[in-house]
């Protein structure tokens, strides 16, 4: 299906930075819970994400992530998700990050 120009500009895609990581044995699928820096304007937000397969928990705070934004908030068992942390699935459907090739400010915005 295509989308117009308006409206995939509707959708923010910013770059953040994971704070904090812990399990989440409360989600139904294995994730972790997420607090994630988006910078001055946005604050801090929290998130669930399915990345057990691929990352440690202990591996990613410092790690720059990209994220919507802009949805509304979802309660997810306990914890109220602020944002949507991106990714691919490999070939064996694992979750793998979305993440920018280089270090930008925290807030950027996809163009």
């Amino acid at each position: 299906m295509e989308i117009t120009w308006d409206e995939f500009t509707k959708v923010e895609l910013r770059v953040g930075r994971i704070v904090s990581a812990r399990p989440f044995p409360e989600a139904r699928k294995p994730a972790y819970v997420l607090e994630i820096d988006f910078g001055d304007e946005l604050g801090t937000r929290k998130s669930s994400a399915q990345i057990t397969d691929l990352y440690a928990v202990d591996d990613l705070p410092g790690r720059l992530v990209v994220a919507v934004v802009n949805f509304p908030k979802k309660q997810i068992g306990p914890l109220m998700s602020e944002c949507l942390v991106t990714g691919f699935y490999d070939a064996e459907g694992r979750v793998a990050l979305c993440v920018p090739d280089t270090d930008v400010p925290l807030g950027s915005k996809l163009l």
